[in-house]
């Protein structure tokens, strides 16, 4: 008889937990919930209830376990869980989801024929981020559950995907499920620092009372609870300890055993028979193998040695049995309860509990267990020839069951080393770890070495220093020493991308240590790459904080980035002739950047080397990144985006989301610039809190600073300073974005309130910025805006810098063609050459062809000048340029442009139009557009004499239009009035 519950008795507390969280994901706020309990408490069976009660809510349910066999399968319940959704319903084709095609590509089969570019390791919070989107998706209706069980056995893949998945949750329609034992590991980490954040909720599964045990009992016999003998209710609670697994093996045992029996007057308890001890599991368990056939017995032996899941290849390389006894015997376990086949693989079998491989191998003594595991490690190798990943990590556990510490630790290594390079490092780490706790003396540094990059590339810099640190002196020169300078060199490399400079020189100098005075070419090419990339970072100081590592227009700096470049240019030649590709194409993209100063021709050049490099090496996250940069630099040149669309499509072939979102956010900088701002608008919305989740530092405050340039070239400039916060918060002032900031974004906005002492000053920074700094930013006004401003104020070094900029190579670029042209024609104007003027002007309109607002803005600023000096068509583009700013909604330059037309003896009508832009609540109260104007600008608190210079009106009409506001509000006073101004711009 199968003693088996059909009920969970003892966790109304836990399914009422579970189903508030189903209720609140079908609200769409998402929840996530770890069930902690020992093996056999029940956290299986209350994540099948929470299943069943999603199904009663049409929701979709994905269930994934990860493996009991202690071997390291990255993503292993990830794949099970989809897997378990897609057999039966398909993979999803929401368009939405097209992006996250390729990153999710390793957990989908599906979607993996030709989604992922080859040689290109989808990062985990890549990964982490696709998988939300896609729960999000599939939950979008109803909601969606994934249950995640046993993720103490998990690889740290998973568990770090799962922890990105809790901590953005909260507002989405999916629950997160996840079972696991209360045991000192990483699993467990993550459940209490996600209840501790409170992203998540705790509970841990307490053994059921003795009422609970009397009532599974009930259950299992199908009786009324007072139907059960006390005897027999007494037994289990003594001896399963409130356990329901162990309730249930016992209960079988003593059925089995006759012990409990159904009579005629309800089932009776004999009280004769040997006593079961504390370890009765283990004893009922070999009882329970003595009563089945020899053959089967056997056959359960091997496969509770290799785990508590087994594959059908590998029972049968070690049995030898052939195909017909094998499941014969597979049956027969399987009609008894014993085991059941895997719905995740069909060629693998599970036992029903992980304790039941336990308590089976406990059975035999240690000799025999020992060499029950040797015998199937030799049997698994000599049947497989090659061995695969789990295969590899299979034989592993078994030597090291067998007590062979050395060989297990060889093949520990071995996988690891294949982790590693198929991009898995945390899996790599975990494995590296268990060799080299297992390695024998020789062989420890070596595997040591492995481990520290391992560590580095799952971002685990300070563990991987402290390996390195940690190794014995080797002699420089050796091959010993030449392994560790290139562990050293990868590290630095990696601390360098992630701005850890101090770190990143302690690694080279390490490495230049343990190569001697005479390091072989391709050795000294991978350090000159990093000291290349790391020299062009700004320098922190003590505190955090950038400084100037160099004075670029400064003899010294010119000279130190001069060195650089000869020395990037020798390692890309060197590496390419000694076969590193990947140091050739770093070196490339490093010259690429600094030769931009002599021309974006030569920067192209080098991008151009460096793609052809990466595709004849088949390198395709350097060839994506080679599209983009050459996208990049011909969208600064033209203005056009046709080549950033190119390389958009090749980070989408990629599958890389932090490659994808760094072409995004140039995009929308390029639709910013083009007065396309409803589809700048789109990008930043769909792309910055993602980016801040993908942990994709530099795209995040890209894309913040985009909105704060969004908003500044629109004119407004509360929306612009509340993106600026967020911009420095993230760090952007600290960044090489401080120019862009400065000059595109923050002068720009000055000159849409009509502010121009203010945009000069924003520019005056963003120059003195620069000249402290390596920097590669073409668009901060150095090289366009800034020349102008200083030449229609007729200072003496705006002639100055106009020559400067126009031999830049930032004076070929569109967006500052389109000033300097405009420049050229305000000089030649007042020259006296009108027809110079004229001419420089239609070529500067040429130049602005993609660039309307920035255009409109040139007229305006322009036309003063010739209105002055006689020259050019003054009265027609400040007619243009009021029409247009009008329309966008930038009242202080339309409003100055009228002015000017007026003081210019031109008819200006009267713009009555705008009441559409007015709220509702005060179109209601008579507030008219001009009076709209004023209170729109009270938000910031100026004086009346500001709002006058802004509106280009005089001080008394300002203040006829605030004593009008304040009686059609109803507001007590000014401050009242401005308050209202506020909290109606933040709505």
């Amino acid at each position: 008889m199968r003693a088996t519950s059909s009920v969970i008795v003892g966790r109304d507390a836990e399914i009422r937990l579970l189903d508030e969280a189903l209720e609140s994901v079908g609200k769409g706020a998402g929840r996530a919930v770890f069930l902690v309990g020992e093996a056999g408490i029940g956290k299986s069976r209350l994540a099948g209830e929470s299943a069943l009660r999603a199904y009663d809510r049409d929701m979709p349910v994905l269930r994934g376990r990860a493996t009991s066999t202690g071997l390291v399968v990255p993503f292993r319940p990830l794949v099970e869980a989809l897997s378990s959704r897609f057999r039966a319903a398909g993979a999803p084709d929401d368009p939405e989801l097209q992006p996250y095609r390729p990153a999710l590509a390793g957990l989908v089969p599906e979607w993996r024929a030709g989604t992922v570019a080859p040689g290109y390791a989808i990062s985990l919070v890549e990964l982490a981020e696709a998988l939300l989107r896609l729960l999000a998706v599939l939950g979008r209706e109803r909601g969606c559950v994934i249950l995640l069980e046993d993720l103490h056995d998990s690889d740290t893949e998973t568990i770090a995907v799962v922890e990105y998945v809790v901590d953005n949750v909260a507002e989405l329609p999916v629950l997160l499920v996840g079972t696991l034992r209360p045991d000192p590991g990483p699993a467990l980490d993550l459940a209490l620092a996600a209840e501790l954040r409170n992203t998540a909720s705790l509970r841990e599964l307490r053994p059921l009372d003795e009422a609970a045990v009397r009532d599974m009992a009930a259950a299992c016999l199908d009786v009324a609870p007072g139907e059960v003998p006390p005897a027999a209710h007494r037994h289990l609670s003594q001896w399963a300890c409130g356990n329901p697994y162990l309730v249930e093996v016992l209960l079988a045992d003593l059925l089995d055993t006759g012990r409990l029996s159904r009579a005629d007057d309800g089932w009776q308890f004999a009280e004769h028979g040997e006593a079961t001890v504390p370890t009765g599991a283990v004893r009922s368990w070999a009882r329970r193998l003595d009563r089945l056939d020899e053959p089967v017995r056997e056959l359960l032996l091997v496969a509770a040695t290799l785990g508590g899941r087994f594959s059908v290849g590998a029972l049968r390389a070690v049995t030898g049995l052939d195909d017909r006894a094998l499941f014969a015997h597979l049956r027969s376990a399987s009609e008894v309860g014993i085991i059941a086949p895997d719905g995740a693989a069909h060629d693998h079998y599970t036992f029903r509990h992980v304790l039941t491989a336990d308590a089976l191998r406990a059975s035999l003594p240690p000799a025999e267990q020992a060499a029950l595991a040797r015998r199937a490690a030799s049997a698994i190798e000599e049947a497989a020839g090659e061995l695969s990943g789990d295969q590899r990590q299979l034989v592993a556990t078994l030597r090291l069951a067998a007590g062979d510490k050395v060989a297990a630790s060889r093949q520990f290594a071995q996988v690891g080393r294949q982790m590693l390079d198929a991009g898995a490092s945390g899996s790599a780490a975990v494995l590296l770890e268990r060799a080299r706790g297992l390695a024998a003396d020789e062989e420890r540094d070596e595997v040591t070495v492995q481990l520290a990059i391992a560590q580095a590339e799952s971002g685990r810099l300070d563990e991987a220093a402290a390996l390195l640190d940690d190794l014995p002196p080797a002699p420089a020169g050796s091959r010993a020493a030449e392994e560790r300078a290139q562990a050293h060199t990868q590290v630095a490399w990696v601390a360098t991308m992630a701005e850890q400079q101090e770190e990143a020189r302690r690694r080279i100098r390490a490495a230049r240590a343990l190569l001697g005075a005479a390091p072989r070419p391709e050795q000294e090419a991978a350090l000159a790459v990093v000291e290349g990339h790391l020299a062009l970072l700004p320098e922190q100081d003590g505190r955090g904080e950038g400084r100037c590592p160099v004075d670029r227009d400064g003899e010294d700096g010119r000279e130190r980035l001069e060195e650089e470049e000869r020395s990037a240019r020798w390692a890309a030649l060197t590496a390419e002739q000694r076969g590193r590709p990947v140091v050739a194409c770093q070196a490339w993209q490093l010259l690429a950047m600094l030769s931009r100063e002599r021309g974006f021709d030569e920067a192209d050049a080098c991008l151009e080397r460096m793609l052809a490099v990466a595709e004849e090496h088949r390198l395709a996250v350097y060839r994506a990144e080679a599209l983009v940069r050459l996208g990049t630099n011909a969208f600064m040149r033209t203005g056009e985006a046709t080549r950033l669309e190119t390389a958009r499509t090749a980070a989408h072939e990629l599958g890389s989301l932090a490659l994808l979102q760094s072409v995004d956010g140039l995009l929308a900088m390029q639709s910013v610039l083009g007065g396309r701002w409803d589809r700048a608008r789109g990008i930043v919305e769909r792309s910055v809190e993602a980016s801040a989740r993908l942990q994709n530092l530099s795209t995040h405050r890209y894309l913040l600073l985009v909105d704060a340039t969004l908003a500044a070239h629109q004119g407004r400039a509360r929306e612009q300073d509340r993106a600026l916060v967020r911009f420095r918060r993230a760090g952007g002032e600290e960044s090489m974005l401080v120019p862009l900031q400065r000059g595109l974004c923050q002068a720009v906005g000055a000159l849409m309130g009509e502010d121009r002492e203010r945009a000069k000053a924003e520019l005056d920074a963003a120059l003195a910025w620069e000249r402290e700094h390596p920097s590669f930013f073409y668009l901060s006004g150095r090289y366009g805006l800034g020349p102008l401003l200083r030449i229609l104020d007729g200072e003496d070094s705006g002639r100055e810098a106009y020559r400067e900029a126009l031999a830049s190579p930032g004076g070929q670029l569109a967006w500052n063609r389109m000033f300097l042209g405009m420049a050229d024609a305000v000089l030649r104007g007042r020259d006296g050459d009108p027809d110079g003027a004229r001419r420089a002007v239609e070529q500067a309109g040429r130049a602005a062809t993609v660039f309307p607002q920035a255009w409109h803005l040139a007229l305006r600023l322009t036309a003063e000048a010739a209105l002055a000096d006689s020259w050019g068509e003054p009265a027609a583009w400040l007619r243009t340029a009021e029409e247009y700013f009008h329309e966008a909604g930038v009242l202080p330059v339309a409003g100055a442009c009228r002015a000017v037309l007026r003081q210019a003896g031109v008819s200006v009508p009267q713009r009555r139009g705008g009441r559409e832009r007015i709220p509702a609540g005060l179109r209601t109260a008579g507030v008219t557009p001009r009076e709209y104007e004023v209170f729109v600008l009270l938000a910031e608190r100026p004086g009346n004499q500001q709002i006058a210079q802004r509106l280009c009106i005089s001080p008394r009409t300002v203040e006829k239009h605030m004593a009008s506001l304040m009686a059609k509000t109803g507001s007590a006073d000014r401050s009242a009035l401005c308050a209202l101004s506020a909290e109606c711009a933040d709505a």
